[in-house]
């Protein structure tokens, strides 16, 4: 997801500098969207390890 969101901002990137503005505004929005949820997911997956204790302890003697 966080492939696809940067894809989106090279995209948004080229898309702007041969002036194509909207094609170039629609892009970033979805960008700004997918890494949104990638970083919501990435912050629950992160909680979600705190809490069941399962995190690094595995790699703990």
């Amino acid at each position: 997801m966080l492939r696809a969101a940067i894809v989106f901002f090279i995209l948004a990137l080229v898309a702007l500098i041969f002036g194509a503005t909207g094609f170039a505004g629609l892009s970033m929005e979805i960008g700004k969207v997918l890494l949104a949820v990638f970083l919501v997911l990435a912050a629950i997956s992160f909680v979600a390890s705190l809490v069941s204790g399962r995190g690094s302890s595995k790699y703990l003697p």
